[in-house]
């Protein structure tokens, strides 16, 4: 039974971090060494971030708090609130977050409404309440309250892929199931100044986001489909058990971001796809940047840069990514959702394909993309050091050649003319998750 995405929408929180700004305050802290403020100006710059959202307004300079809790601007200080304080935030945005995506793709998805929906499954890893967030999205949207209900906790930047799999296999179980995932994560919440290269990384790169998507192997005439849900697959890397972690302090969860996570990714990543490429003969042996599109999570530049490098994949197919991490910083587990929208608002890549209907969506999973279709590998990592890999085709319409000539080409060209070498160079303190 073939699956399809029908649609999947974004969300953030109305308060901006400008990078610089940011790193001027941590940077004045109180109480840094020499190499902690080295640390700090060095994470900072070195993240290929320019702005990221939180849902914590104080954060900002321009914050007039009466009684702070995370940042003071009479003192310039960044305040250290308790794990309790922090959650209770979390019960508060996060719910936001979370039924704001979901409403929007759902709005986003004609031919279903919220009746409709058979499965709920929510992911965070930035906090916890109960009744959780996927109750307050069955009651704000109206679902069915006997909708099956699922919440995968604190797993990490990974979690978006284990819940689309889940979608699938209640839909390839159920051929009328129609399922709504939704992520949010609030990982400025756990932001605290430090002289440790592990939390002053944290505080350089991670950010709030949430990424909602309705996932359905119903035939919903009139209506394509985004994406077919080709395969995904799961890979422990040998090494690097104790190099990245999420774990429950007294004043809000603790990152572990070793400093060899790029290294071990660089390592171990060719023997990571090999078993979702695997399951498509067409892809084997094929060079990888020979696969168009590639939703790589944005887990830090240095990464990035490693991934691109060890597959040799184009400066192009890096864009999505990228765009992310500039405009966004790494969401957890949000963040490869994002990456795939920017995927899925580029132009058709050439205009002799078929329509995104019904031809495309009768195609075969397991063989070469036809007209109308663009592979997609797409990967997350996380704590274990854990990999997920998912195979995606994306459906598409034939573009005009109207609108073939006006592809822009300002992001592909500020990515290439981009430097490299400052990651590489920074790298013993460029810690990435």
């Amino acid at each position: 039974m073939t699956v399809y995405l029908r649609s999947l929408e974004t969300a953030v929180p109305p308060t901006i971090l400008v990078q610089p700004e940011a790193r001027a305050v941590f940077a004045a802290q109180p109480g840094l060494t020499r190499l902690g403020s080295r640390l700090v100006n060095t994470c900072f710059d070195s993240a290929a971030i320019d702005t990221r959202h939180t849902a914590v307004e104080e954060l900002t300079t321009d914050s007039r708090a009466e009684d702070p809790q995370f940042f003071d601007p009479a003192t310039g200080l960044v305040l250290s609130p308790s794990t309790k304080i922090r959650n209770g935030i979390f019960a508060t945005e996060a719910t936001k977050l979370f039924i704001e995506a979901a409403q929007k793709a759902l709005d986003a998805c004609p031919g279903i409404e919220a009746p409709d929906i058979t499965h709920l499954i929510t992911v965070s890893c930035t906090g916890f309440f109960n009744p959780g967030p996927d109750y307050k999205i069955v009651r704000a949207l109206g679902l069915n309250p006997a909708v099956q209900r699922y919440h995968l906790g604190f797993m990490g930047c990974y979690a978006a892929f284990p819940a689309l799999r889940a979608a699938k296999s209640f839909c390839e179980a159920d051929p009328d199931a129609t399922v709504l995932v939704v992520c949010a994560e609030l990982c400025s919440l756990h932001v605290r100044t430090s002289n440790d290269p592990d939390t002053i990384m944290g505080s350089a790169l991670f950010a709030d986001g949430a990424a909602a998507a309705i996932i359905t192997a119903r035939d919903i005439p009139g209506e394509p489909a985004l994406l077919r849900l080709d395969h995904f697959e799961t890979v422990l890397t040998p090494v690097g058990e104790d190099s990245m972690a999420w774990n429950i302090g007294d004043e809000g969860f603790e990152m572990v971001l070793g400093n060899y996570v790029p290294h071990i990714i660089d390592d171990h990543i060719i023997g990571a796809l090999e078993p979702l490429l695997s399951r498509d003969p067409s892809l084997q042996g094929l060079p990888y940047r020979d696969i168009q599109h590639w939703g790589i999570h944005p887990g830090g530049r240095s990464i990035l840069d490693k991934v691109q490098s060890r597959l040799d994949l184009s400066d192009e197919q890096l864009v999505p990514a990228r765009e992310t991490l500039r405009n966004y910083g790494n969401m957890s587990s949000a963040t490869v959702l994002f990456v795939i929208r920017h995927i899925l608002d580029l132009p058709a890549a050439n205009d002799a394909g078929g329509s995104a209907g019904s031809q495309a969506n009768q195609s075969d999973p397991d063989g070469p993309a036809r007209p109308g279709e663009e592979r997609i590998c797409s990967m997350a990592f996380g704590p274990g050091l854990t990999v997920e890999t998912a195979l995606f085709t994306r459906l598409v319409a034939p573009r005009s050649a109207a609108a073939a000539r006006q592809e822009p080409a300002e992001a592909v060209a500020a990515v290439a003319a981009e430097p490299t070498d400052s990651a590489d160079s920074a790298e013993p303190v460029s810690v990435q998750a």
